[in-house]
């Protein structure tokens, strides 16, 4: 069984972006983000895969939800439901949800870690939010903070999170380092 993983920027806010744009460009998140990803199937939405600026994302296998049966998108897989999407990448040992809204929202239910960076600023102009998420339901496994510097103009976090065991309230899944 995959491990189904969440990824994700977000603002204190919980504001991840704007007309289908990122907020903004912090370079060792995007890094972070391919260096996680590699290798793996991606989970996202139309609207996501849509402001992907090259198209499908390389050495991974993209799979895009989708209500529109006759889509088409570029070396990736369309799915109608995340049923469908799961099933497709069953064999995978990791499978990383990427949004938008609505992607992340119907992976909180399922999703065994979350891999969020937290940009340490409020974005009143998003359009686009994480959804609540329910803290008590997951433990934290990995923090790491950094300052704003010439590259990255917000202060960040990097949090890894796993879900409780419902019965033990002890993680389910243990993190390697």
């Amino acid at each position: 069984m995959s491990t189904i993983s969440i990824i994700a920027a977000l603002g204190d806010d919980n504001a991840i972006g704007k007309q289908q744009q990122m907020l903004w460009h912090m370079p060792f998140d995007m890094k972070r983000f391919k260096d996680l990803t590699t290798g793996h199937a991606v989970i996202m939405g139309r609207k996501t895969f849509e402001s992907l600026p090259n198209g499908a994302l390389p050495n991974r296998k993209n799979v895009v939800l989708t209500t529109l049966p006759e889509a088409v998108f570029l070396d990736s897989f369309a799915c109608e439901s995340m049923h469908d999407a799961l099933n497709l990448c069953e064999k995978e040992d990791e499978v990383f949800m990427i949004g938008g809204a609505m992607v992340y929202q119907q992976a909180l239910k399922m999703a065994d870690k979350m891999y969020l960076t937290r940009v340490h600023h409020t974005f009143e102009d998003a359009d686009t939010y994480f959804p609540e998420i329910d803290f008590t339901l997951w433990d934290e496994v990995e923090h790491r903070d950094f300052p704003a510097d010439e590259k990255h103009p917000y202060a960040y976090t990097f949090h890894t999170y796993v879900r409780k065991d419902p019965a033990t309230k002890a993680p389910v899944y243990q993190h390697k380092n």
